[in-house]
């Protein structure tokens, strides 16, 4: 259930949410912490669920000794009401048994939140690619029927693919079975797309083909595509610069080598 930090909850009609799925190289987490850092975002309320690994920690965005200090949790929400904008920051993976539950839980709240739309930043394992995706960029969306009827023109305009649907055992030409949606390394992503669709949630999937490892580029990436259909930033692409990396960044591989070992 959502939680707002004051006492009055804010209202997100027709707001746009955009949240990342735990998945392959935390990609959609790191492009979700670009947007927040960079459009400066308020915190707004968190959600608390059990479906979530518990964690607590500093506060990732800090910009100076005061904000360092304030507490933080795995699953928050960030709003900037100029751009109608709510982010959903996810920092803690899904307990795997608990996937479903946590799924119904955010279908519920999008719904009950009233966003006109909502963007999931995710990712897959490269190496588990089909031939057909081994071509164009590695960029791949998935967009729900009643999305789909209000933005067809804004994404065929974008000239991104789809994402394909493979053989349900490759290498086989049985015409008996069904070619279906398979997004390995990617965490509760087919599962949210395909409840969305069940429940009539206008959702969309974005998602980059990627491997475990540095994945700050995969991020640059990832929230540049999504910044060429929302309009978060003024051609950043150009002028890479203006995407700001937060704080909690410089320990994204820990502290460094202790001298005393040599």
């Amino acid at each position: 259930m959502f939680i707002a930090s004051e006492k009055s909850t804010p209202s997100f009609k027709d707001f746009t949410l955009v949240m990342p799925a735990v998945a392959v190289g935390n990609v959609g987490q790191l492009a979700v912490d670009l947007i927040v850092s960079t459009l400066n975002m308020n915190r707004v309320g968190y959600v608390h669920t059990d479906c979530l690994i518990p964690m607590a920690g500093n506060n990732p965005y800090a910009t100076c000794k005061e904000d360092s200090e304030e507490i933080h949790t795995p699953a928050e929400v960030y709003t900037a009401p100029e751009l109608k904008l709510a982010v959903l920051q996810i920092r803690a993976p899904v307990i795997q048994t608990k996937s479903k539950k946590f799924r119904q839980l955010i279908v519920s709240w999008i719904k009950a939140s009233g966003f006109s739309r909502t963007v999931v930043l995710s990712s897959s394992h490269a190496y588990q690619r089909d031939d057909q995706q081994l071509q164009g960029t590695p960029l791949r969306y998935l967009v729900t029927p009643s999305l789909l009827k209000i933005s067809a023109d804004a994404l065929k305009e974008l000239g991104w693919r789809e994402m394909e649907q493979v053989p349900a055992f490759p290498g086989l030409t049985d015409a008996n079975t069904e070619p279906r949606l398979y997004i390995p390394g990617g965490g509760i992503t087919k599962g949210l797309y395909t409840d969305s669709c069940a429940e009539d949630v206008p959702l969309a999937v974005l998602l980059l083909f990627c491997s475990e490892g540095d994945n700050i580029p995969d991020a640059f990436t990832l929230v540049n595509h999504l910044n060429d259909w929302l309009h978060l930033l003024d051609n950043p692409s150009q002028q890479p610069n203006k995407w700001k990396i937060p704080t909690s960044w410089s320990l994204l591989f820990g502290s460094g080598i202790p001298p005393a070992l040599f």
